[in-house]
């Protein structure tokens, strides 16, 4: 493991920055969207642009890497992450905003293939395990430290947005001084949505509604919480939880998924968390008219958060949930084609989260955020238990639960030693 770090630090570091930058950067503008007074249709719009932008990249920039180079690419649109967040404090309207938020997306994609491609050239058989779970850990607590800057100052000042784009900026330093030569990119391989619908209705249709859910989760759950009157602290406390909540859950979640039958889990997780979705609504108001939350600490903000918690835990297990069960299904060497498949559709449904939870919010009032996740969980479990009755359960030995960070790319999903991926066994 030491020797793992010591050759790969300069991705690691840059990487954490970046992932600061990243947790801070989304939930600054949803804070920042509620005091502008921007409307839920505008703010999801504004939302739903990074992930626009985030699947555009995802299948233009392999082909870019392929004939200009990591380096180049990484620097490039580094630079223009740290661009892009400046357009933000400078054009405040909901235009500039989704413009930004597209090329922000397209930009990390292309930071986040580099990444995992330089890991991938760094991995073995013996060690690609380790380097995935320091990528999972450096992920969640960069994420998490993100959300607490917004403690930093308020965000009606600029000084948040400058730190934002020093972040970013600061993230090319130890990976443009690293000594060791870029590796060569590979071409990715997918397995196409019909495809991966024959192998698994449950896992394709579970993955889509996730994409709705997360997206929807991690875009606008600080507008949530500061159109309910949150203060900075909670917000950023709120924000804090439901991040390491939703990380830390993985290992029990995936311990028990690897015990029996994997769909039990989903429709146990699915279910569990529209169960505390409608706990938080409850929480917060007696009614969809009347959803409220005292601005002072009192007993139902505290099981509020309580509640939020639990469901981040049972929610964002869910993408890995679905990548193993797809696997489930398939042999070994095609699990990384099979993840990039499932990548394009949590792709399609994220693009498409954001803009459907501003639609609820505008119908049902603040807690339509809470409405929304509830509806898609539902369809998950309902669709679940129709498919337990279709077909029987087949374990697969080969498949297994990996924790996984949520922005992964297929790339990425290649440092699972269990994938099956071809990964040279010399010394890196």
């Amino acid at each position: 493991m030491g020797k793992i770090i010591k050759n790969s630090w300069a991705l690691f570091a840059g990487y954490f920055i970046l992932m600061i930058a990243h947790g801070f950067q989304g939930n600054l503008l949803g804070v920042r969207s509620v005091i502008e007074e921007f409307n839920f249709w505008a703010t999801g719009t504004v939302m739903s642009g990074y992930f626009v932008g985030y699947f555009a990249g995802a299948n233009i920039i392999p082909k870019l890497v392929g004939k200009v180079g990591h380096i180049r690419v990484f620097a490039a649109f580094a630079s223009m992450a740290s661009l892009s967040i400046l357009v933000h404090a400078i054009f405040v309207n909901p235009a500039a905003w989704t413009i930004g938020r597209f090329i922000t997306g397209f930009s990390l994609v292309a930071i986040f293939i580099v990444m995992e491609s330089w890991l991938n050239d760094r991995a073995n058989n013996r060690t690609r395990g380790q380097l995935l779970s320091i990528y999972m850990i450096i992920t969640l607590v960069g994420l998490s430290v993100g959300t607490l800057l917004l403690n930093f100052s308020s965000p009606e000042k600029y000084e948040p947005f400058i730190l934002v784009s020093l972040l970013l900026s600061s993230a090319l330093i130890p990976i443009l001084l690293t000594k060791r030569k870029p590796p060569k990119f590979k071409k990715l391989g997918y397995i196409d949505i019909k495809g991966l619908y024959k192998t698994s209705p449950l896992a394709t249709v579970s993955m889509f509604c996730t994409g709705i859910i997360h997206s929807a989760l991690f875009s606008l759950g600080s507008v949530y919480a500061a159109s309910m009157n949150f203060t900075i602290f909670e917000i950023s406390l709120l924000l804090f939880l439901i991040t390491s909540a939703g990380g830390l859950f993985q290992w029990p979640v995936g311990y028990y998924s690897d015990k029996g039958d994997r769909r039990i889990v989903i429709i146990f997780c699915t279910f569990f968390s529209a169960v505390f979705a409608y706990l938080a609504i409850s929480s917060s108001g007696t009614s969809l008219e009347n959803m409220y939350l005292a601005t002072s600490v009192g007993v139902d903000k505290i099981m509020f958060f309580i509640y939020v918690t639990f469901y981040a835990g049972m929610a964002i297990p869910l993408f890995t949930l679905n990548l193993a069960y797809v696997n489930d299904w398939i042999p070994k060497e095609k699990f990384v084609a099979a993840g990039g498949g499932m990548q394009l559709i949590f792709g399609l449904g994220a693009m498409s989260g954001p803009f459907i939870c501003s639609l609820l919010m505008i119908k049902y009032g603040t807690n339509g955020f809470f409405v929304h996740l509830l509806i898609f969980h539902l369809v998950i479990g309902m669709f679940g238990l129709y498919r337990i009755t279709k077909r029987s359960y087949e374990d697969n030995p080969e498949s297994t639960f990996t924790p996984l960070p949520r922005n992964i790319t297929p790339l990425g999903i290649e440092l699972d030693p269990t994938s099956g991926a071809d990964i040279s066994s010399n010394d890196k």
